[in-house]
């Protein structure tokens, strides 16, 4: 273990309990986290009105949608690293206001390269924002807990994702105040505003580790070879795979095994690396990250391709193609409040559960997609759909339940910033990479039975990636049960490095 110095640590546990306002606390957390996964996803249903209303090409759509999930992605490791050295609360709350006002940025943008500008912000400050809420969660709630309110953290991730197809639809349907294609960003003004306001009265105040330092080798590095495996995959497609795509993907590896090095001679010298390298000693962390890459992988690069089939095959509008959605919403929310509630008792045994779940929708879609073929309907694919939307929200909740509900709390933000990312890159490089095989099968053809044979490649490698995901979930564990007399344990020098008060309370803050 280095002396990485840790700002986020576990509450001291005294005889009054934990923190008492961290059930309160957690709708606020996740109220950001659901604006952050809600603006990954919104924008798929806007792209023909951002095409007529701002003139943005082809190349430009590519930008706007994805260059928001590259710089989230890329940043998510550093935004945990900086919670840790200037604390939670602050990084939350600055991080929040700063996302705010990149959505309003977004609303108000006259030019195709002034949104593409905005949304990178945006993906920046959401990468300072929503490291904070795993970290707040892992370290406020009591091992008993833990794993309860990282399962709504799960929740809010997959119903973020869905509510970006089905209330973006009908925003943009109903035409707010006339707004158009804006009412989607600038609705992030209002959530945002009014989180903050609860922020500041909720979330706990906390003394940041002294003589912290930031890494900047290892932003660089890890941001650097995050960026260049995400930008080539966003753009290639659209720019003909040039060669300074392939070149950019070649590099990514090599540069991110030379930022690992460089972060284990910093452990080693008794520095502060940016990456903590001994989390993937923990087995039970790599496995769950192994399962994260599978999982979002295969969920979101379908729930993209299903946006095209639905809007450009079947010849659906943003309003009928969200509501056709609304089924695998519904079956997603349903089931994930189930896992949320039953996480504590069950934890990796629901993400068995809810992969293999996931696994039968994939194979009843590829099935009845190569029966129907150019009869395939919205109908037809309502079915598969809600299997794939329950499985993968008994999952996503418990998975993450189970993957972070046995991190130390002086881990917290490194582990929430790893986590975080390996998700993101996974949904970002899944919606890139399939995206290219989708379109590579639609290729120049038209009609629904083309885009239904494109859909049943997507369908095929996500098949193959849950089922590898539900294997390696069987070695993921059930959560500590709670024990009723007695108190959860908490290392002696996190509780003594703890400052831990419900606002108000005369402590050393920030």
């Amino acid at each position: 273990m280095s002396k990485q110095a840790s700002a986020v640590s576990a509450p001291p546990e005294t005889p009054e309990g934990p923190y008492s306002r961290r059930w309160l606390m957690l709708p606020v957390l996740l109220a950001a986290m659901f604006m952050a996964q809600f603006d990954l996803y919104v924008v798929n249903v806007a792209a023909p009105s951002l095409e007529h209303d701002i003139h943005a090409g082809q190349a430009a759509l590519e930008l706007i949608v994805a260059g928001y999930g590259f710089t989230y992605a890329s940043g998510l490791i550093t935004g945990g690293r900086l919670g840790d050295l200037f604390g939670s609360r602050k990084l939350f709350l600055y991080g929040t206001l700063a996302f705010t006002l990149a959505s309003l940025l977004c609303g108000l943008a006259q030019t195709s390269g002034q949104l593409v500008a905005a949304r990178l912000v945006q993906g920046l400050t959401g990468a300072m924002m929503v490291p904070q809420v795993l970290a707040l969660i892992t370290a406020v709630f009591p091992a008993t807990e833990r794993a309860r309110a990282l399962a709504w953290f799960g929740v809010t991730i997959g119903v973020g994702a869905v509510a970006g197809q089905v209330l973006g639809g009908a925003l943009l349907q109903v035409n707010v105040l006339g707004l158009g294609w804006r009412v989607i960003f600038l609705v992030n003004v209002p959530i945002g505003l009014i989180a903050m306001g609860f922020a500041l009265r909720l979330l706990p105040h906390r003394k940041p580790a002294a003589q912290a330092k930031l890494d900047p080798i290892g932003v660089l590095g890890v941001s650097g070879s995050l960026a260049l495996a995400l930008i080539p995959l966003a753009v290639g497609r659209s720019e003909g795979w040039p060669v300074w795509t392939w070149i950019c993907l070649i590099a990514s590896a090599p540069l991110m095994a030379l930022t690992v090095a460089w972060e284990k001679r910093l452990a080693r010298n008794a520095g502060q690396p940016l990456l903590d390298t001994t989390l993937f000693r923990n087995k039970i962390f790599t496995k769950g990250l192994l399962v994260s890459l599978g999982v979002f992988f295969a969920f979101f690069s379908l729930m993209f391709s299903l946006t095209l089939v639905l809007q450009t095959g079947l010849g659906l509008d943003p309003l009928h193609a969200g509501f056709t959605f609304c089924p695998l919403g519904l079956a997603f929310a349903g089931s994930s409040i189930t896992s949320s509630r039953i996480a504590g008792r069950h934890g990796g045994r629901l993400v068995t559960v809810g992969t293999a779940i996931a696994a039968v929708g994939l194979l009843v879609l590829l099935v009845d997609l190569s029966v129907s073929g150019s009869d395939t309907s919205a109908l037809r694919l309502i079915g598969p759909m809600v299997l794939i939307g329950l499985g993968n929200g008994l999952a996503v909740p418990a998975l993450t339940g189970s993957v972070l509900s046995r991190i130390e709390p002086k881990q917290a933000g490194a582990a929430a910033g790893v986590l975080t990312t390996t998700q993101q890159f996974a949904s970002a490089v899944g919606v890139a990479g399939i995206g290219s095989v989708f379109f590579a099968a639609v290729g120049t053809g038209h009609g629904v039975g083309v885009y239904a044979s494109a859909l049943e490649w997507v369908a095929s490698i996500g098949l193959v990636l849950v089922l590898i995901a539900c294997a390696i979930s069987v070695k993921l564990p059930r959560p500590p049960r709670a024990q009723a007399s007695t108190p959860v344990a908490v290392p002696a020098p996190a509780a003594a490095a703890a400052a831990v008060a419900e606002p108000g309370r005369p402590v050393g803050t920030r």
